[in-house]
């Protein structure tokens, strides 16, 4: 999304208009931006490619172009599946799609980007690519080695946003905590931080993609100590059994993750923590499974979600069998998410009576759609308010909660 984003910026300071998802169909050109990651997602680029392909065929489009993850992948197996699509590119050449424009990359376009978010949030890339070796991901592959933006590019593009109008900036990178090793020979995330807290009118800061091993503790320090960055945590932990973490290469054990898990909450009472975890690896038993269910009722996360394995080409894993059927895989994932479900339930159930400050998203079926700080854009919970009266868009309100669900609370402004 970002990087389309991006694209959008720079064609349209080239004079060109650009429309993210334009439901008019007045347009005559297209650009796909893809994802490589696993397979459904590989899926929906492909289907999404088709799509537009057909509509070209039929004369409604000049033009179709395709970038990002899965173009960088597999672009010689593409070309000759899919001949129609007049140029394919990688995830790192944005300049050589917009010759395709005759229009010029513009380096001092910094954080011009033509947001496809209501224009309350966005989110900020703060890095590319990824050193881990991770043995079932192949973003390495498609994204490179870990290089991080100065600290400066990434103010000076946070400072843009907000003269846009965002209050909500959502912090993300391949690997987050990574940030600064190779620029400043240091995890410069805490510092960065506090440089982003600084910016006037930022109302809320949230991290996502926190890598467990070798955590750096500061950044706790500096959410505890700022009343502008949320106090929420996304820390993709993909499994706790230790063979399953070895297999996986996740550089930490089981043991360690309990610490990290503790210390996170001491550091930062009150804090939402959330993961995701990988369900049906090769060589998974069932001993792993019901150590994963233990886990999550012993730890009580806040917010869990679950990929079913996806064997993916070039990583180390693909040597391994895969050998879960998928029919499988899905009911490992579902029978874990059935105990985070009871979790999420209960902990719902202790909100009632409370009083949060919420953001008003979005007003859908007569009633408004807003989350506190503890929930991010689409992946977490919403707190559903009557619209009984007019709520702006974007603004802030103190809501107490009258009732909760499994994923979703409900509540009146006070």
């Amino acid at each position: 999304m970002v990087d389309s984003e991006a694209l959008g910026g720079q064609l349209n300071a080239n004079g060109i208009d650009v429309t993210h998802e334009n439901n008019k169909l007045d347009h005559n050109i297209v650009v796909v931006n893809t994802c490589g990651f696993i397979d459904k997602a590989k899926e929906e680029s492909v289907n999404t490619i088709l799509e537009q392909v057909a509509l070209k065929r039929k004369g409604k489009l000049d033009k179709v172009y395709v970038t990002g993850c899965l173009s960088e992948r597999y672009r010689n197996d593409l070309l000759k599946e899919i001949p129609e699509v007049d140029a394919w590119f990688g995830t790192m050449e944005l300049p050589m799609i917009l010759k395709q424009f005759n229009a010029d990359y513009k380096a001092e376009l910094i954080g011009e980007r033509l947001l496809s978010t209501p224009k309350h949030y966005a989110y900020l890339k703060i890095s590319e690519g990824c050193n881990r070796t991770c043995s079932f991901c192949a973003i390495p592959l498609m994204r490179g080695g870990h290089v991080s933006k100065t600290i400066e590019e990434v103010i000076t593009e946070a400072k843009k946003l907000v003269s846009m109008g965002v209050k909500e900036i959502m912090l993300i990178a391949q690997e987050l905590t990574y940030y600064g090793l190779d620029i400043y020979k240091k995890r410069a995330l805490p510092d960065l931080m506090k440089h982003l807290s600084d910016i006037p009118g930022l109302q809320w800061i949230r991290l996502h993609y926190a890598y467990p091993s070798k955590f750096p503790l500061e950044i706790l320090d500096v959410m505890r100590e700022r009343d502008n960055i949320c106090n929420y945590l996304d820390m993709p932990l993909q499994h706790i059994s230790n063979n399953m973490l070895q297999a996986m290469k996740r550089q930490i054990t089981r043991e360690e993750i309990t610490d990290l898990i503790a210390n996170v909450r001491d550091r930062v009472p009150g804090i939402c923590v959330r993961t995701t975890l990988i369900a049906g690896f090769p060589g998974e038993t069932r001993d792993d499974v019901e150590d994963l269910k233990q886990f999550l009722v012993d730890t009580r996360l806040d917010r869990v979600g679950i990929f079913t394995y996806s064997h993916e080409e070039n990583t180390t894993a693909h040597d391994l069998a895969d050998n879960i059927p998928a029919e499988e895989k899905e009911a490992r994932a579902q029978e874990i998410m059935e105990v985070q479900q009871e979790i999420s339930y209960e902990k719902n159930q202790e909100k009632i009576g409370n009083t949060y400050k919420v953001i008003i998203d979005k007003k859908e079926a007569g009633r408004y759609l807003g989350r506190t700080e503890f929930d991010s854009v689409e992946v977490d919970n919403e707190v559903v308010i009557p619209a009984d009266k007019p709520l702006p868009i974007g603004d802030f309100v103190n809501v107490k909660i009258t009732k909760a669900f499994d994923y979703d609370l409900e509540g009146e402004v006070v």
